[in-house]
């Protein structure tokens, strides 16, 4: 079994709104245009939700998800799009997001195997939200750290209004910006796993990418990122 089989299988407290910041970095198309470059509208990557899916999402309905959780400000605004109908907005769909903290870690696992640090008894960075009459979901968060073997991510799934799985995603970050954020004293050096060594997004990392980034490390940065389901 290969690694990227063997991952699908299982293995800062800021709060408010964050200011649009104004420097942009470009990490695919701008909002609204199918990552592709054909004009066409693809289904976004399936991924895996593991190793630390929430156990208990339908009890994590919130926008803020910082927690206790200190880092960067970050606000992941997302537009899920429907492919089979022209790629309209889908509203009324469920969003699951979640993430590590600035160390790397999740609330809900640890003690042992892959995470020695215990969060089992916490639920930070973890949220969901029902998209809007525009398809979009925002969560206030953190910007995520990295651990062994991962370059830095988020994770989402998208279900209907009957809990039906629609899609399982993952959202890649754009290196240069990683870099920046990792330098400073709250997170531990630059990811040891870049994008393109990462066995989850090596074959798919046009897709996972975040459409754009824009900020600073003083105000925080937000995060855009359109999911086509099919």
């Amino acid at each position: 079994m290969d690694r990227k089989e063997f991952l699908r299988k299982g293995v800062l407290g800021i709060g408010g709104i964050i200011a649009v910041p104004s420097l942009l970095t470009s990490c695919g198309p701008p909002p609204g245009k199918a990552w592709d470059g054909t004009g066409t509208c693809p289904v976004s990557p399936e991924e895996t939700d593991g190793p630390f899916p929430s156990h208990s999402p339908a009890e994590l309905v919130k926008q803020n998800i910082v927690g206790d959780r200190v880092g960067i400000p970050l606000t992941v605004t997302l537009t899920i799009k429907k492919q089979s109908n022209n790629c309209e907005p889908y509203p009324g769909v469920v969003v699951d997001i979640w993430q590590c903290d600035a160390d790397g870690n999740y609330s809900e696992y640890g003690g042992g195997g892959i995470q020695q640090k215990d969060y089992k008894q916490e639920h930070f960075l973890r949220g969901r939200q029902t998209t809007n009459e525009n398809g979009q979901v925002s969560f206030q968060s953190i910007f995520p750290g990295w651990y062994q073997n991962r370059a830095t991510h988020i994770h989402v799934e998208i279900s209907d209004s009957a809990s039906k799985s629609l899609l399982i995603t993952q959202i890649a970050f754009p290196k240069e910006t990683c870099d920046k954020v990792y330098a400073t004293e709250r997170y531990h050096g630059p990811a040891a796993t870049t994008n393109e060594q990462d066995d989850i997004f090596n074959d798919s990392l046009a897709g996972n990418m975040a459409d754009s980034l824009t900020g600073d490390l003083t105000s925080g940065f937000v995060l855009h990122k359109i999911i086509n389901v099919a």
